[in-house]
């Protein structure tokens, strides 16, 4: 654990003991950030974590001498971890070394050819013109209107929690200069005809969950932010990160409890007094926040009689994103051809991804994302080795598959097609093997229907359309992470805790109420 600095020493001594008391459900990156920042606002805070150990999606498995990064791994905008740190009176460099990739990511297509999409404007219009050398005006104009979605979509709109219909119609304006009706992949269409630039400038919303054929042209800002603050890896894994934010909150008097899976919101004259947790135990506070899924937060934590927007109704009639396999390996040899992020694509694009968000089907084919986090860290693996996870975007369980019974031949699928393709020879070098299915999903993280996203990003799922950062249904009750605004991804659940403090209640307030 990092050593804890004098100021944060002095906040726990200074911590009001009269102070009011905020519960918060989920050790994630949201949770965690929104801790952060309701410490520093003189908040007595606890978090409530369902598993072992912190970090939700963020976990880390260590296994044999690897380390395994559960989830999230690519760090943009390190800015947003630097204000928290700031808030304890911390400097992030101080405690994690962030170092810039390049290639951000490769993008290798199923005829063997890649895209190496990286922060160098030089390279990238060189990479853009070896595919199509008529590409150059409409790349460029691509690039202005990602940076109009940043600026309008990211810098205005992203921190601002949509709290009811002013902020919406606040908000129409700039939803109509960036035409937000369009997809992002109608979008980038617009102005790139090659197949391979279409996907290789719309496959980011995948990585929040977001099928670039329906997901709203606002997020293209990913593109915009990915140039703007560059893609980062936090030496050590993100685990590192994890519990750098952990330090901070109980350096700021703050605790976090592991094991303690919270059963119930209890729900006092309409509003939030506190969790009852599978044991029985009764947490008394003034807020509640949930960083859990908030689907399942309000289907299985809050009684129906309490839910009159967020309605078992309304919650089954949702579009949710897709789920994830993630297949975590070890091998005793390293593959050096192979960069830190890579995406394998399939045969299929706009197919696959129907088969995935529309026909909810398993389909034989697939297009992965590959991990190697010791193309930059060594420290992931035993000397001479690599760590891996490769992850396949799949249907979440409405789709009906037994994982039980498909995991292993899914896995030993994905296993065979990087042995033809960029692992050569990784069946004999195998050590470590395990996998994460959409039934884990929804069995150990809670998450409704096994998406991993939440709510899939569409239009009228996104902003005040999506579940609120203040309840809509009990007062005192809040939400942060990848399933409320503005969305999933290490910037968007920071985000979200950012949002919460444009409508918590004022700590002085809440006293002279208690």
């Amino acid at each position: 654990m990092l050593m804890k600095s004098a100021d944060a020493a002095q906040r726990t001594a200074a911590l009001d003991p009269n102070a009011p008391v905020a519960l918060v459900i989920g050790s994630g990156f949201g949770g965690l950030a929104a801790a952060v920042r309701l410490a520093a606002r003189g908040w007595r805070v606890q978090v409530l974590e369902k598993l072992d150990a912190p970090g939700g999606r963020a976990r880390v498995h260590r296994v044999d001498g690897y380390i395994f990064d559960a989830g999230p791994t690519i760090i943009t905008v390190p800015f947003l971890l630097e204000e928290l740190w700031a808030l304890a009176g911390r400097k992030l460099a101080d405690d994690v070394e962030l170092r810039l990739l390049d290639p951000f990511y490769r993008v290798r297509f199923p005829d063997g050819d890649h895209f190496d999409y990286s922060g160098d404007p030089e390279r990238m219009r060189a990479e853009v013109l070896r595919i199509d050398p008529t590409a150059g005006p409409g790349y460029t104009a691509f690039m202005a209107e990602a940076d109009l979605c940043y600026k309008l979509g990211f810098e205005a709109l992203g921190c601002h929690a949509f709290d009811n219909l002013g902020d919406l119609f606040k908000a129409v304006p700039a939803m109509a200069r960036m035409k937000g009706w369009r997809s992002l992949h109608g979008m980038v269409a617009k102005h790139l005809s090659h197949p391979k630039l279409r996907k290789a400038m719309s496959l980011q919303s995948l990585l929040i969950g977001g099928n670039p054929f329906s997901v709203t042209c606002v997020y293209a800002l990913i593109n915009a932010l990915e140039r703007r603050y560059g893609v980062h890896w936090a030496m050590g894994g993100t685990g590192v990160l994890v519990d750098g934010l952990v330090d901070l909150i109980e350096g700021m008097g703050g605790s976090l409890r592991t094991g303690a899976e919270v059963r119930r919101i209890d729900v006092t004259d309409g509003r939030a007094s506190g969790v009852t947790l599978a044991n029985g135990e009764h947490l008394p506070a003034d807020i509640v926040v949930s960083n859990a899924d908030t689907a399942w937060t309000y289907k299985n934590l809050i009684d129906a009689k309490h839910r009159k927007v967020w309605t078992n109704a309304k919650i089954e009639g949702g579009k949710y994103s897709m789920s994830l396999f993630v297949w975590y390996f070890g091998t005793n040899k390293r593959f050096e051809d192979v960069p830190h992020h890579m995406m394998v694509l399939g045969p299929r694009y706009e197919a696959l991804l129907k088969d995935i968000f529309k026909r909810h089907h398993l389909a034989d084919d697939f297009s992965l994302y590959l991990h190697r986090p010791t193309a930059t860290d060594t420290s992931m693996a035993p000397e001479g080795c690599d760590t891996f996870y490769v992850l396949a975007p799949v249907p979440h369980l409405q789709s009906g598959t037994d994982w039980a019974a498909q995991a292993e031949p899914y896995r030993a699928a994905i296993a065979e097609a990087l042995d033809k393709t960029v692992l050569p020879g990784l069946r004999d070098h195998l050590t470590v093997s395990f996998v994460t299915t959409p039934q884990d999903f929804q069995d150990n993280l809670l998450s409704y229907k096994g998406a991993a996203f939440g709510l899939e990003p569409l239009l009228l799922q996104s902003a005040w359309f999506r579940p609120h950062n203040r309840s809509e249904d009990v007062a005192d009750l809040f939400m942060v992470g990848a399933s409320t605004h503005p969305g999933a991804g290490i910037p968007g659940v920071l985000m979200s805790a950012k949002a919460l403090e444009t409508v918590l209640p004022d700590v002085a307030t809440v006293k002279r109420r208690a």
